[in-house]
């Protein structure tokens, strides 16, 4: 069978792996979407770079993904080009700063920490995403963020074809927000700085929080976790919960009877469910508290 331009770039491309026709479904946490015209899955910065500069060049349709944890895909699928950074998962030390590549599960960056006897990571524990996509979104939990801790990052910046690196106050952190959100540049890697601490206190403080996730969270279920940003001043789960909307189901996505703030897959759900679902709760919401809450999940279509 001839091969396609971009399948000849794939195939003469080194350190990379590419499929056609993957299924996303397979591929988020959600479980749900249809399928990509390619999958691409670089193992190496430079390959990863190569990729993403061809695309561009190339005007093709791309989107860059870790774990699939904070998205939903369309069940009609992508026109285009998933690259997933999960090969690119390095991760050293140097006294009290950690690097990490970008595809680095930001759980197994965590663990990392704790067994350098270094402290200041513990609230990743459990987070199921990449280290990318926790600085593209300021990842935190239980008083941490990724915002108190990160040191630099490395980027790859499509439009102009180079490399460069932010410091921490260049990121323009916010709430579940970056500059990544609007710059357009791809995460290559991360620097933690933390600081030396025991690692028993350390572990005691990793097992609390991951016991507390399996005790509120409803992690029997594929989810995309929170599905909206906390509003100014409010709880967004208990505003949810207070408008009777626990269990709201449509097809198969539900409120979860367990988290307010989480909607899940129940079986079957498409990404027409949950985006219904995730509307109607904006309403009810808005309606009842004149506030219109914003969700979390983004949408890849």
């Amino acid at each position: 069978m001839k091969l396609t331009d971009t399948e000849r770039f794939f195939e003469e491309c080194a350190n990379i792996e590419y499929e056609k026709d993957v299924d996303l479904s397979l591929r988020s946490s959600f479980r749900i979407g249809g399928k990509a015209k390619y999958g691409v899955w670089p193992k190496s910065e430079s390959a990863f770079c190569a990729v993403i500069d061809y695309l561009t060049e190339e005007k093709i349709k791309f989107t860059v993904l870790g774990n699939g944890t904070n998205v939903l895909f369309s069940d009609e699928g992508y026109d285009g080009v998933v690259v997933f950074t999960t090969s690119l998962k390095k991760i050293r030390c140097s006294r009290n700063t950690i690097y990490a590549e970008a595809g680095a599960a930001f759980n197994n960056l965590a663990a990392f920490a704790r067994n350098s006897g270094l402290s200041g990571l513990e609230f990743a524990y459990g987070i199921p995403g990449t280290v990318g996509g926790a600085v593209y979104m300021n990842a935190g939990a239980y008083d941490g963020e990724v915002s108190k801790i990160l040191q630099k990052s490395a980027y790859f910046d499509p439009v102009l074809s180079k490399r460069g690196e932010l410091y921490n106050r260049s990121h323009e952190f916010g709430y579940r927000e970056s500059a990544y959100m609007k710059n357009g540049c791809v995460i290559l890697s991360a620097s933690f700085e933390l600081v030396p601490g025991d690692v028993d206190e350390i572990n005691t403080k990793m097992e609390g929080f991951l016991a507390a996730r399996r005790e509120k969270q409803p992690l029997e279920y594929p989810s995309a976790g929170s599905a909206f940003k906390r509003y100014p001043g409010y709880f967004t789960a208990k505003l949810i919960d207070e408008a009777g909307l626990k269990g709201l189901t449509v097809g198969g996505a539900q409120v979860s009877l367990k988290h307010a703030g989480f909607i899940i897959n129940k079986g079957g759900a498409t990404s027409s469910d949950v985006k219904t679902l995730i509307k109607r709760i904006q309403d009810v919401i808005f309606e009842k508290n004149g506030i219109r809450i914003e969700r979390e999940v983004r949408y890849i279509d």
